[in-house]
């Protein structure tokens, strides 16, 4: 195979990340080339393997460092954009990160004449209340200036082997003596499979999607309450759900966001997205911006949880099946 002739290669920012590994994993079994771009390669060889010996290929990148930004795009002919955070630490702004960062992308991406693919989140408006969305809302606008055939994604809650929601509350459940539903655990999800969103970025990479904005969710919407419910039904455990004000949840935030050094289980940012539902909007269903729209059948919670969250039970894999199974 000459030079002229090798596959595409794709830059994937956040490749070592819940759904950039899941999305890098897609893109090799494609064929395409895939150039890791992470803060640490060090700590990101564990996806070599996804891919044929020298397929994918590491990257050193900051999203702060226009430099590194345009380096790890050089020579792409696609760039897909999973850095993200969900809490805000040392010089990891969301304005940093979320805003500056993917504008940066966007940019580079402009100047190299390729195609970008941005993972934003459902919720995303400049003008919410919340710090997070309104970063991801100001990247949206920003992104659509620079490159208005860009596609943007927004998944709901994203779950999968290696999420920070129902893989935290399952620890939470095995050590602590209640839950807390916040806000009486009556705000709306529309959790998507990991797996979902990453067939939707290959779409896109392929050249099967408009240019737009798409929002992603599951087949299913649950309430906080539900899908801590179901999750408990998993790892056959019984943990109470106790019911929390918002107002309390605000004042033990606050606290928990003033010990240094300790990352806070939530913040009071995180309290303002809870006070809205997180669900794919009635327009982007009208409109066939969904993955359903896409012709991809979404995965529910109950067919996935099982596969990985079987260690959370009382005795792993060998836990009575009853309300398990």
């Amino acid at each position: 195979m000459t030079f002229a002739n090798l596959p595409p290669l794709v830059t994937v920012f956040g490749g070592s990340g819940l759904v950039g590994r899941h999305v890098v994993r897609v893109l090799a079994q494609r064929g395409y080339r895939v150039r890791v771009a992470v803060r640490r390669p060090d700590l990101a060889g564990f996806v070599l393997p996804f891919g044929n010996v020298g397929q994918i290929s590491l990257s050193q990148a900051n999203l702060r460092y226009k430099d590194s930004v345009v380096k790890a795009i050089e020579g792409s002919s696609f760039v897909v954009n999973c850095v993200g955070i969900l809490f805000e630490s040392g010089r990891n702004k969301f304005d940093a990160v979320q805003d500056f960062g993917a504008r940066t992308v966007a940019e580079a991406t402009a100047a190299a004449g390729a195609k970008l693919v941005h993972i934003s989140a459902i919720g995303a408006d400049a003008k919410s209340k919340s710090v997070y969305a309104a970063s991801k809302g100001r990247a949206e606008d920003a992104i659509l200036k620079t490159l208005p055939d860009a596609v943007i994604v927004r998944p709901s809650i994203v779950f999968g082997p290696e999420d920070n929601f129902f893989n935290k509350f399952a620890a939470m459940a095995r050590s602590l003596p209640f839950l807390p539903l916040i806000g009486g655990g009556k705000t709306k999800f529309q959790p998507v499979f990991v797996e979902d969103v990453a067939e939707v970025v290959s779409k896109a990479v392929d050249g099967q999607l408009k240019g737009g904005v798409y929002e992603l969710g599951g087949p299913e919407v649950l309430s906080f309450q539900q899908c801590l419910e179901e999750m408990l039904r998993v790892v056959d455990r019984e943990t109470p759900l106790v019911s929390i004000s918002f107002g309390l949840a605000s004042f033990i935030a606050g606290v928990a966001s003033a010990i240094p050094l300790v990352t806070p289980p939530l913040t009071n940012d995180q309290l303002t997205l809870l006070k809205s539902d997180n669900v794919v909007s009635a327009a982007a269903k009208a409109e066939g911006r969904t993955l359903e729209g896409l012709g991809i059948h979404p995965r529910s919670v109950g067919a996935i949880l099982p596969s990985y969250l079987v260690h959370f039970r009382p005795k792993g894999q060998y836990s009575r099946s009853g309300k398990a199974a």
